[in-house]
């Protein structure tokens, strides 16, 4: 590859790579044009967000890559609706019995998703990949550009694509649509070049297109990515994962190219202990943790086992029974979010919160951030704009409990040396 990219017919080729990225989700035809000048500056150029090197003496060609989308017809727009109409029936969110903690660290993320995640560990057939799954009637929708495989914000360009930015510059207009947050499944048996994107070159060298592909990550940018048996999954694709959650950003090397796009999203994993546990320092990455056990009340079981009945045997009308709840709730987790900018939290309680971080000996500030952001975010939740000392008391387990585990071996606590610590410390 390095002999080909030598001459200056493949620099040419190799400058091809350097246009910007090609949508996923719309057919596109490129339009190439190659302009000769002569070049005797040795260093590097920047294409597109690509850096491509240049060797002196050597002449430069420029190549423009036009991208023309196709406009989706009526009929492909009726074919998604129908698409998505027959998709496997969602459980309600409201029709789950019990496990309030794990909702509760679920509807926090979505409120404010610079909590950072949630890691949920339990018993099987506790309804764990349930109640994540359930959660996607309640995410709420957002502004996104149109046609863009990355979900730019057209008014956040920490969120925006180097193509969006870059058409914003040059005064263009971009169609804006309104899209509900989307939920990513990540199966265990996924690549990293799945997970990333990757670049073809060979395709680039050949048809002189666009080589990368966006991975999983740019489709969770802004929306959520779940991994069931996330403690199963390879420890660098969980690395990779946890790094572009806390950066927002994904950046894809491949054969001496770069490629980077904002990658923000909701990391939810879940888990059963039994089948081991994450490293320490994989579980810091995460904002909370969840504990779920099994549920010992007879009666509250046979409750579940009678509402899982008649979902079964009828999922339209049972959801149909939960309607007036989901949009109830719904109304509240938008509203939530439109007021946690103004919610405030008293420099007392901050500084009595970082004394808990403290004298628990927890690594990091991660700890202190979580919790003043679960805490605000939980105060929005309940209509307040302003955190009390009990909504402290009721995130700050699920903030630090994972954090405390200094060794592989150790299992993680169950919060009540969190707890014993708050009353401590908040009298």
């Amino acid at each position: 590859m390095a002999s080909l990219l030598g001459t200056s017919s493949s620099s040419a080729a190799a400058a091809i790579l350097a246009s910007t990225p090609f949508s996923s989700r719309s057919s596109k035809s490129a339009v190439l044009s190659l302009f000769p000048s002569s070049g005797h500056n040795q260093g590097r150029k920047f294409y597109g967000g690509i850096r491509l090197p240049v060797k002196k003496g050597r002449s430069q060609f420029h190549v423009a890559i036009s991208i023309v989308a196709t406009e989706i017809s009526p009929a492909q727009e009726q074919a998604q609706k129908l698409a998505e109409d027959s998709q496997r029936p969602v459980y309600p969110f409201p029709a789950i019995v019990g496990q309030d903690e794990m909702k509760l660290c679920l509807l926090l993320n979505v409120i404010d998703p610079k909590i950072g995640g949630v890691m949920i560990m339990g018993d099987r057939g506790t309804g764990k990949s349930t109640t994540v799954r359930s959660l996607v009637d309640l995410l709420p929708e957002i502004k996104v550009i149109s046609g863009d495989p990355f979900n730019s914000d057209p008014e956040d360009q920490e969120v925006m694509s180097a193509e969006v930015r870059d058409k914003l510059r040059k005064g263009e207009q971009l169609p804006v649509s309104l899209t509900k947050i989307n939920m990513v499944d990540l199966p265990l048996g996924a690549t990293e070049d799945r997970v990333c994107g990757t670049i073809d070159i060979e395709k680039a060298l050949t048809e002189g297109v666009k080589a990368f592909e966006p991975g999983l990550l740019a489709k969770a940018n802004r929306g959520i990515l779940y991994v069931d048996e996330v403690n199963l999954l390879d420890d660098h694709l969980v690395d990779v994962l946890l790094d572009s959650a806390a950066s927002g950003w994904n950046t894809v090397e491949r054969e001496g190219i770069s490629i980077s796009h904002p990658a923000r999203f909701i990391l939810i994993g879940s888990g059963n202990p039994e089948e081991g546990e994450l490293r320490p320092q994989l579980l810091d990455r995460f904002g909370m943790h969840a504990q779920v056990g099994t549920v010992r009340d007879a009666e509250l079981r046979v409750k579940i086992v009678e509402e899982r009945g008649r979902f079964d045997k009828n999922p339209k009308e049972f959801r149909e029974s939960y309607k007036g709840e989901q949009e109830k709730l719904q109304n509240q987790i938008t509203s939530a979010r439109s007021g946690l900018s103004s919610v405030t939290i008293d420099h007392d309680l901050r500084v009595k919160i970082s004394k808990v971080c403290a004298e628990l000996n927890v690594d990091g500030l991660r700890g202190d951030i979580v919790t003043n952001r679960a805490a605000k975010a939980l105060a929005a939740l309940k209509g307040r704009d302003k955190v009390t000392p009990e909504d402290i008391a009721t995130v700050i387990p699920n903030c630090l409990r994972h954090r405390l585990r200094k060794d592989p071996l150790e299992s993680i606590d169950s919060g009540l040396l969190v707890v014993e610590k708050f009353y401590e410390v908040f009298g």
